[in-house]
């Protein structure tokens, strides 16, 4: 699909913010990758920007394969409405937090065969996310196939319970119903999101699912980087992301804030 770049102009003709909601990926959209996902931050000129968005009453979410506890490290001392893990744990705008959940008892049973597993692949990483888990070879490319095969056959063996979703350099094993579609479908169908219209940024095959639903609800979809995608519009980086959040509070009434950030 051949898109077009966005530019500060572009946002503002294409934009009333006072009316937009935004949902942004985390990983490879408002932070840049990193070989480990703990190494990961989010730049300080983007935290401002969010955090701006949020003083002047705009609806901001994050929306990641992230931990809610995570997004809350990386977002501090901001805490937004977000859908960790795919959707699979989501604080709606009031605070409250609803969750999918894996019987405990076939969790520990995956994780530990999972573990056993991993001890074939030195170099692959595997992180287990409290509700879901994810098979990481961004430190071993050429286990990409076999890590393949390996989640494969354990969505196979679990289809009740997971679903696969393969990410850049990562293979997530998720709970069914686990989707970034239908957490900003379940946000635009509440406060403060209702009503207006969603703009969402992502980077990934995770975040497909969220183009088409931002697509379908007449918003503004925005691939980070090269690769065929549903949506509409790409800008190229994430380094374009923090640029162009900070074009956009051109838009805005000028505020100081009183957040201080650090990396």
């Amino acid at each position: 699909m051949s898109l077009m770049s966005m530019t500060d102009h572009d946002a503002k003709d294409a934009l009333d913010l006072q009316r937009c909601s935004f949902f942004f990926d985390l990983d490879g959209t408002l932070a840049e990758l990193q070989p480990r996902p703990e190494q990961v931050f989010i730049p300080s000129a983007t935290l401002l920007a969010l955090a701006r968005f949020q003083a002047e009453g705009i609806p901001v979410a994050v929306v990641s394969g992230r931990q809610l506890q995570d997004i809350d490290r990386l977002l501090a001392p901001l805490q937004l409405p977000a859908a960790g893990v795919h959707g699979a744990e989501r604080r709606h705008g009031d605070g409250q937090i609803s969750r999918l959940a894996i019987d405990p008892q076939v969790f520990q049973e995956i994780q530990e065969a999972l573990i056993a597993a991993c001890r074939n692949y030195p170099g692959a990483y595997l992180e287990n996310k409290g509700m879901a888990f994810a098979l990481h070879y961004r430190q071993a490319p050429d286990l990409q196939e076999p890590l393949r095969a390996l989640a494969e056959d354990f969505v196979n063996r679990h289809a009740d319970h997971l679903m696969l979703q393969p990410g850049k350099c990562v293979y997530e094993l998720k709970p069914r119903g686990a989707s970034k579609g239908e957490a900003i479908k379940a946000f635009m169908q509440e406060l403060p999101f209702l009503g207006r219209q969603p703009v969402f940024l992502g980077d990934d095959l995770t975040d497909e699912a969220g183009f088409k639903v931002v697509n379908q609800c007449g918003g503004l979809s925005i691939k980070i980087g090269s690769g065929e995608t549903e949506a509409c519009q790409r800008l190229d980086s994430v380094a374009d992301v923090s640029k162009w959040l900070t074009g956009l509070l051109v838009l805005l009434d000028e505020r100081p804030l009183s957040f201080s950030y650090k990396k």
